[in-house]
């Protein structure tokens, strides 16, 4: 599994390709302010307290994609089990802190995918002014 990597994918770079074709400047593999746990964003919005990460189909276990391995099925079960619960818990720790989670699956359009994370970032930028007018 070393072998992995964990960041600059060709999904991942297809994602950043297109969100920065509209546009939009983020920073790459960012660690999360949350205290006593190591959680990275694929690409944060710092200010804007958005968080994007592109969960791949196998490790994350997509609904549409995801099969079930026939050699050490149980250690795989288990493990993606508890992808799934971690990421449950690293949307729930930054929504309580204030952040937005966006979350891509490999398998889709990039430029699909990259119009989301551009509306969320419009949508805070929006919240953003109208709270200083006030």
């Amino acid at each position: 599994m070393r072998s992995n990597k964990s960041r600059d994918t060709k999904p991942e770079l297809a994602l950043r390709k297109a969100v920065h074709a509209l546009g939009l400047r983020y920073r790459v593999a960012v660690r999360l302010p949350l205290p006593g746990r190591r959680r990275t964003a694929d690409l944060v919005f710092p200010r804007l307290r958005i968080a994007v990460f592109l969960d791949g189909c196998f490790w994350h276990g997509c609904p549409e994609h995801h099969s079930v391995a026939k050699t050490n099925s149980a250690y795989w079960s288990e493990k993606l089990r508890a992808n799934r619960e971690r990421d449950a818990d690293t949307d729930r720790r930054l929504e309580e802190a204030g952040w937005s989670v966006i979350r891509v699956w490999e398998h889709e359009d990039p430029v699909e995918a990259a119009h989301r994370v551009a509306t969320a970032v419009r949508t805070a930028r929006a919240s953003q002014v109208a709270g200083r007018s006030r």
